[in-house]
């Protein structure tokens, strides 16, 4: 029997006291030491910004360990194993990342057309998963994790951290209490700011040395090389066969929060249009997405324009800049927030001052806190893979939408497509020889 299941059997029996002292430590700003047998032991899938950003944030904790790091590229390898100061060993091949001895949870921090193998292995394998967004590119990946995660009773957290802050627990305690009356519609979008020159272009090239592009492209289409493709976050989105686009790299952020404050299930329709009309640059992701989700009381809309921002800046200065954000619209009053702010105006008289509800929703301990909290309690965090299916399905479903040109229809218990063989053909991608789902 691994180590890990016997501290789950130890924290089980400890119970509340366990859990009261690392709640007690974070009050008062610090952290409980931990016996280094009682330690999680976590590792790695990918060693990017991203990747690295998590790896720093648990070395930094008393109660875990890193001890072990996996990448394609040797030179992230050898710098995450550096970061760890000996306790990890580094691997090339996430599959034997899994393996590691005592493992107890995975980071899983690559591109998106990875997420489904890496994170439906890591649950088969018994282990707790924190997965960055998007949780998947296609309908049929995110009904996968949900069943691996399910059936494992693996602990997950999503990374769309916005969720943990205090702004979406307040725009998500207004809109319940009700005073903004029915909200018959919601309006998310998302506006980049390009140039018509886009990202640039590049030439595709052998890739270097110490890039496995075989192992990195994994089961996505071959292509070349092009250093545009391994650029970082910011330009991932341009490539649909490795991210969907810019929909499952931002959606998942505004599209969240009216998902969680209206305690959305999945929508009975969804269509998307849209195309790349403008951008001339390296990348085939559209410029340009109208998405509509039709659920049973109300309509949610997705708006992206990669080129033009104006108008979507919730009536503040113009410019060209990357600009989200939700609208709440009510019979009674409208809500519109982004990141960090929300304003309520009334319907019938703009200037009222309406009285927002006492704060009712528990606050979250953070997004890394609260996984490795409920870890060792056993409970779900709170953007767990079976909540942000709900927010997740939507966006994938719209890709397929625009794919094949129409609207699709949802059986809204099971997230499978009616009456449409086509789309539900279409639900999973045909992974690249050897690469398969099991």
């Amino acid at each position: 029997m691994r180590k890990y299941w016997t501290r789950r059997g130890f924290l089980k029996t400890s119970g509340a006291a366990a859990i009261g002292i690392g709640l007690a430590a974070d009050v008062l700003g610090g952290e409980t030491a931990a016996a280094p047998s009682d330690r999680l032991n976590i590792g790695t899938i990918g060693y990017g910004g991203r990747g690295r950003g998590h790896t720093a944030v648990m070395l930094r904790r008393k109660d875990a360990k890193v001890t072990a790091i996996c990448d394609v590229d040797k030179r992230r390898v050898k710098a995450g194993v550096a970061a760890c100061k000996g306790t990890a060993t580094g691997y090339h091949d996430f599959r034997k990342l899994i393996d590691h001895k005592d493992l107890d949870a995975v980071i899983v921090a690559t591109p998106p057309h990875w997420h489904t193998l890496q994170a439906v292995a890591a649950c088969k394998a018994g282990k707790d998963l924190f997965i960055e967004k998007p949780l998947t590119i296609w309908p049929g990946e995110s009904q996968a994790i949900v069943r691996a995660a399910k059936e494992n009773k693996s602990v997950t957290q999503v990374c769309t951290q916005i969720h943990a802050r205090e702004n979406y627990h307040r725009v998500v305690e207004i809109v319940r209490s009700g005073i903004l009356g029915k909200v018959n519609a919601v309006r998310t979008f998302f506006k980049l700011g390009q140039t018509r020159r886009g990202i640039g272009t590049a030439r595709n090239s052998a890739p270097p040395p110490y890039l496995d592009w075989e192992m990195y492209v994994g089961p996505a289409p071959m292509r070349p090389y092009n250093r545009l493709l391994n650029a970082g976050a910011a330009i991932d989105c341009s490539f649909m066969e490795f991210t969907g686009g810019w929909m499952p790299g931002m959606a998942p952020h505004t599209i969240d929060l009216p998902v969680w404050a209206l305690e959305l299930g999945l929508p009975s329709r969804v269509n998307c249009t849209g195309g790349r009309f403008v951008l001339e640059g390296a990348g085939n992701e559209p410029d340009v997405q109208e998405a509509q989700f039709q659920y049973p009381d109300r309509t949610m809309t997705w708006m992206m324009n990669l080129t033009n921002s104006y108008g979507w800046n919730f009536q503040g200065s113009g410019g060209r800049t990357r600009r989200l954000g939700v609208y709440f619209h009510g019979d009674e009053a409208t809500l519109y927030a982004n990141y960090g702010m929300y304003k309520v105006i009334p319907e019938g008289n703009p200037k009222a001052q309406l009285k927002l509800p006492e704060k009712t929703l528990p606050r979250s301990p953070g997004h890394h806190e609260d996984w490795i909290r409920c870890i060792k309690s056993r409970k779900q965090p709170s953007c767990n893979v079976f909540y942000h299916h709900n927010v997740n399905m939507p966006i994938a479903l719209a890709n397929l939408s625009m794919k094949l040109g129409r609207s699709i229809q949802i059986d809204t218990k099971t997230g499978d497509a009616i009456r449409d063989e086509e789309a539900a053909g279409a639900y999973q991608p045909k992974y690249r020889k050897p690469w398969k789902l099991s």
